[in-house]
């Protein structure tokens, strides 16, 4: 199996391991024709967009332990659903991406130019 690629067209780098991330919670932003809702942008939440987040329905801060989900903070790394980043950046509420570890599938939905003016710095989370 060929390794997946970043939106910058190299190797995907792991977005986090803890909080464990992913649609296969492999700590990457991989997809696959199960992943209905395209995990596939690597962000750093923040507080503005985790209440963006559960102002329209996905509560992200609340942990959820029979998920084994403890519930994400600000600066926690997470793969989120490329249209949900779509939608946040056009409410002026999207996080920081990491590019690198940004599947390259993403740009079916967001636009490289968009996912590219959200970028974190070096050592951002």
């Amino acid at each position: 199996m060929e390794p997946s690629l970043n939106v910058l067209g190299g190797r995907l780098v792991p977005c986090s391991i803890e909080p464990l991330t992913g649609f296969y919670r492999n700590g990457c932003c991989d997809t696959g024709p199960e992943d209905q809702g395209s995990h596939t942008v690597c962000v750093i939440v923040t507080a503005e967009f985790l209440a963006f987040s559960k102002y329209l329905g996905n509560d992200l801060s609340t942990p959820r332990p029979e998920y084994r989900f403890a519930g994400l903070k600000p600066g926690d790394r997470w793969c989120l659903c490329a249209a949900r980043f779509l939608q946040a950046a056009q409410e002026f509420a999207a996080p920081r991406v990491v590019l690198e570890s940004t599947h390259a599938r993403a740009t079916d939905i967001v636009p490289l130019a968009l996912l590219k003016a959200h970028a974190a710095e070096r050592g951002d989370g």
